[in-house]
């Protein structure tokens, strides 16, 4: 008899309740939608993704119902008992439903197997079988027809095909937990998934790029960078801005480690365009996407460009919240009023809360001492104001420089008068009595009066424009060894006008090749140290390069020696890096924790009778030291035009900005990297290329193992992220073409990647080399790139790709 009653409390029906959470909202209180068909308790509910009709589907163990919202109301109006439709019988515990883009069919998860059922009828079901756990989701892709895209406990993910029930990609076993939620994100062709343990994995849904793992995001260390940045921010303003008791962030302050579980039970899409286009202070969420994170203990909102947390909501901070651990929760797609309804089950107790938040209010809220207000003046990369009298780049340069400019009759009235002679005690000596000297000085008997220097090597003007339309060069043309001895290639740069490409060895030379690598046209040697780094002047006549032998040289393009040279007494440590900087009137270099700013006068010219004596001056401006770390580690500035901007990076993994013509440091940006930045590219363009001011400052770094991050100097802030390529060992570099379209980096992987500057995943990989591609660069004059290997036991590679025939042009024509 007792087992009689069990049996039939079992199966009392289990009703499904369709409340008007809209309707409440504007007031009216609509009386909820009561569905009865299932007897078992109901594991799995889904809303369609169409409003006319409105359909739900709800799952027990003994049924798969699809429900018509609107059919029922009507019937249940016209003192009818609503009825769905039986759809599929699978005697299983179903977790998790989900309907396709159409509407025609449904992913039903059950056990280790995923379902698709036909939404009209019942039918024989496409049975898709291949994980080996729980299947804990399922998504459709509205870009690939027919695929379906499942994750499991078993810690994978797969791709079907569920119209033939063929498996299309199967994942290895990237994580030791188990995948709790999925999203797909059509714009940017990604899978994101999370797991049991708080760990976001982001792959790649191209098959070019065979579903590669993109990033991954750890939640719990995100929560503690953002909330010391939170509290970095609110000490510098000394108040706190609260909006809302619901955007408040008192548990915001690090008292201890963050809670060792943090499953992910939600990955939404965030309705931006509905949430802050009312937002007064549009520099901080202007062309920026979001995604929900739904965790246990609150909701998280991540920046999808830059996958950074922007907002955290926790429950406990809500005074009129009981929950304060999720078991589930749920979110609306689309924004009512600017905000979103969240669906929130409890834990430990039967609870349902349904919590109403203002992701804008939430995001400016918290954002407030991040973000700059409307009326503080930010920063720009080109020179928006004439030089301050006491600007360090106010300084004269030698006075040798200046005399050339003097008149005829200023040079006479300059010269000594006559005196009267005077006799001196000592005399000079004749020289008779001193050593001779191992080498005679030979003068050169072939001058000509009046002969201007003439330089070999022609830089051709002309009047074509580099083709901002055209696409990345991706076509390979020639590939060369740059000796027959293991030599490794340090440094590329192009020259200005494109037609040569100077290399640093670790010979110890300093290597120019024309720009389609056929021929070498000079060897410059002198250090007796690798060299770190080369850099064109703006004229293209000289050549600048540091050294460990802790000298700099600078060479003339026209003559195969050196025209300056800073010894060894000047720097107290390796010279990482040097630049000319300010249209050739100054020169950078970074030594240890600080940069040097230099003036210098170059003249490879002689004297007739004292040829050894060099006319090339150069003297110390100023030396700036940056903040807080033992060494520079990148620096970067522009010298195509006049610019008050210095970059620099830092040992700290931090990012410091200098204003020369203040002459001081304007701003730090704190852990801009999870390691040092090895290199900052900025977005310089070219003389042959034209691009927008606001463009100019954009610029972006990389540090190994924590790919390429897109900064925007006006806010200080990460734009976009770039993952893909390999990164783990070695520091490769990164470049940036000028038409600021494309971003190229080197690989471990022995390829370059090409990225599109609105595309967080790469869209070309560029095989083929034998080694580590180290770093890359594009030709300023046409779409054209080099890239270098690292090349350990043989000499060092360098590669040429270049674009369609139709797009490229030669600087020879």
């Amino acid at each position: 008899m007792a087992d009689w009653l069990t049996d039939q409390v079992a199966r009392v029906p289990q009703p499904l309740y369709v409340c008007g959470l809209e309707r409440q909202l504007g007031g009216s209180t609509v009386k909820p939608l009561r569905l009865l068909g299932h007897r078992h308790s109901i594991s799995a509910l889904s809303f369609g993704n169409k409003i006319n009709p409105l359909l739900v589907c709800s799952a027990s163990r003994e049924h798969v119902i699809v429900w018509n919202v609107d059919e029922c109301t009507q019937k249940l109006r016209g003192g009818l008992t609503p009825r769905g439709i039986i759809i599929g019988t699978l005697q299983r515990l179903v977790l998790h439903v989900r309907f396709s883009p159409d509407d025609q069919q449904v992913a039903v998860c059950a056990g280790n197997r995923i379902y698709v059922l036909s939404v009209k009828y019942e039918a024989i079901p496409v049975e898709l079988n291949g994980h080996l756990a729980p299947v804990t989701a399922a998504e459709f892709c509205t870009r690939e027809k027919n695929m379906l895209i499942s994750i499991s406990e078993d810690r994978s993910f797969k791709i079907w095909d569920y119209s033939t029930g063929l498996l299309i990609h199967q994942s290895g076993v990237f994580t030791g937990f188990p995948l709790l939620s999925l999203l797909v994100d059509e714009e940017k062709r990604q899978i994101i998934t999370g797991s049991a343990e708080g760990q976001l994995w982001i792959f790649s849904l191209i098959s070019d790029h065979n579903y590669c793992c993109v990033t991954r995001i750890d939640l719990k260390k995100e929560q503690e960078k953002f909330y010391n940045k939170i509290w970095k921010s609110e000490e510098e303003l000394g108040e706190r801005q609260n909006a809302s008791e619901l955007c408040r962030t008192s548990s915001m302050k690090p008292e201890g480690p963050v809670e060792a579980s943090l499953p992910v039970l939600l990955i939404e899409h965030c309705d931006y365009s509905v949430c802050f286009h009312k937002e007064e202070n549009e520099s901080c969420v202007q062309n920026r996407s979001y995604f929900w994170i739904g965790t246990s203990t609150g909701l998280l909102l991540i920046n999808s460009a830059n996958l950074e947390l922007e907002a955290f909501l926790c429950y406990k901070d809500y005074s009129g919240l009981s929950i304060r651990f999720a078991r589930s929760c749920s979110l609306m797609k689309k924004a009512v009023n600017g905000k979103v309804l969240c669906l929130v089950t409890s834990m430990f107790e039967d609870m349902i809360t349904v919590l109403e938040v203002n992701p804008a209010l939430l995001l400016t809220s918290q954002q407030s001492g991040t973000c700059k207000s409307g009326n503080e003046e930010s920063l720009s990369v080109i020179a928006r104001c004439p030089l301050l009298p006491k600007s360090p780049l106010c300084t004269n340069l030698n006075k040798n420089k200046n005399k050339k400019h003097l008149s005829k009759t200023e040079r006479v009235k300059s010269t000594r008068k006559d005196q009267p002679l005077v006799f001196h005690n000592k005399i000079k000596s004749s020289g008779y009595t001193a050593s001779p000297r191992m080498t005679m000085f030979t003068p050169n008997t072939n001058l000509k009066k009046n002969e201007v220097l003439k330089c070999k090597t022609s830089f051709k003007c002309t009047s074509k424009e580099y083709p901002l339309e055209s696409s990345p060069p991706i076509i390979s043309s020639r590939e060369i060894s740059i000796g027959f001895e293991p030599t490794r290639i340090c440094c590329i740069q192009y020259s200005g006008d494109g037609n040569y490409l100077a290399c640093g060895l670790a010979n110890k030379t300093v290597l120019i090749f024309n720009s389609d690598l056929t021929n070498t046209h000079h060897v410059f040697g002198g250090h007796d140290g690798v060299v770190n780094s080369v850099d064109w002047s703006h004229d293209k006549k000289w050549i600048v390069s540091a050294s460990d032998d802790r000298t700099v040289r600078v060479w003339s393009v026209c003559k195969n020696e050196a025209a300056l040279i800073l010894g060894k007494e000047m720097f107290h440590r390796a010279v990482g890096f040097a630049q000319f900087y300010f249209m050739d009137t100054f020169m950078l270099l970074c030594c240890g924790a600080e940069f040097y700013l230099l003036s210098c006068h170059l003249d490879a010219a002689k004297d007739d009778l004292r040829r050894y004596k060099r006319k090339s001056i150069c003297k110390l401006v100023e030396t700036f030291p940056m903040a807080s770390t033992m060494e520079i580690t990148s620096l970067s500035a522009v010298n195509d035009f006049y610019s008050y901007i210095v970059l620099t990076a830092g040992s700290n993994r931090a990012l410091e900005v200098f204003d020369l013509n203040a002459g001081r440091s304007t701003a730090v940006i704190p852990e801009a990297h999870t390691r040092a930045v090895h290199q900052i590219c900025q977005n310089k363009g070219s003389a042959f290329s034209t691009q927008k001011p606001e463009d100019y400052n954009l610029f972006m770094t990389t540090a190994v193992g924590d790919g390429i991050k897109l900064w925007d100097l006006r806010t200080l802030k990460c734009e976009r992220r770039f993952e893909g390529h390999s990164s783990r060992s070695y520091p490769c570099g990164i470049a940036v073409s000028p038409c600021g379209k494309f971003i190229a980096s080197g690989s471990d992987d022995k390829c370059a990647y090409i990225y599109d500057m609105h595309s967080s995943t790469f869209s070309y990989k560029l095989g083929g080399h034998t080694d580590t591609v180290i770093n890359v660069a594009f030709n300023p004059f046409s779409p054209q790139i080099d890239l270098r290997s690292h090349e350990m036991e043989t000499a060092g590679m360098l590669e040429n790709f270049r674009g369609n025939a139709a797009e490229s042009l030669d600087p020879d024509e």
